[in-house]
């Protein structure tokens, strides 16, 4: 497996966990009624809750970016040592953008979630290239 599937295996993890102590934090923030109903009327959880929430929704969109550079990559055979690190930089921005946006590190959250974002178009561009 190439480095950056790794990362993408890795980062599809943190996707899971994200997304389960989300739910565990809006289920005792909102209470399992809502959590659990049909939800007609949108849940809006506060606080950190509603941190973790965007958060979450945020990596969902860099996850999709970060999932087509990866398969530009790997399908089209430009692993490189440029490639593997930016993958790696990627992961470690996601896992870095979750306390910084629960703790409100302004403006370090931008700038972290911006170094993931470059690493994932200089992914692209070092494929084409």
């Amino acid at each position: 497996m190439t480095p950056e599937l790794t990362a993408l295996a890795l980062a599809g993890l943190l996707q899971g966990l994200q997304f389960c102590a989300y739910s565990v934090a809006a289920t005792r923030q909102l209470g399992p009624r809502a959590t659990m109903g049909p939800r007609d009327t949108p849940l809006v959880p506060a606080g950190v809750v509603g941190r973790m929430q965007r958060a979450l929704n945020n990596h969902f969109e860099g996850l999709i970016l970060f999932t087509l550079a990866v398969l530009v990559v790997t399908l089209g055979n430009q692993s490189n040592a440029l490639t593997a690190a930016c993958a790696w930089l990627y992961l470690a921005a996601r896992i870095l953008y979750i306390p910084a946006y629960l703790l409100g590190w302004v403006p370090g959250r931008s700038m972290i979630w911006a170094a993931g974002f470059g690493a994932t178009m200089v992914m692209l561009l070092a494929a084409l290239f």
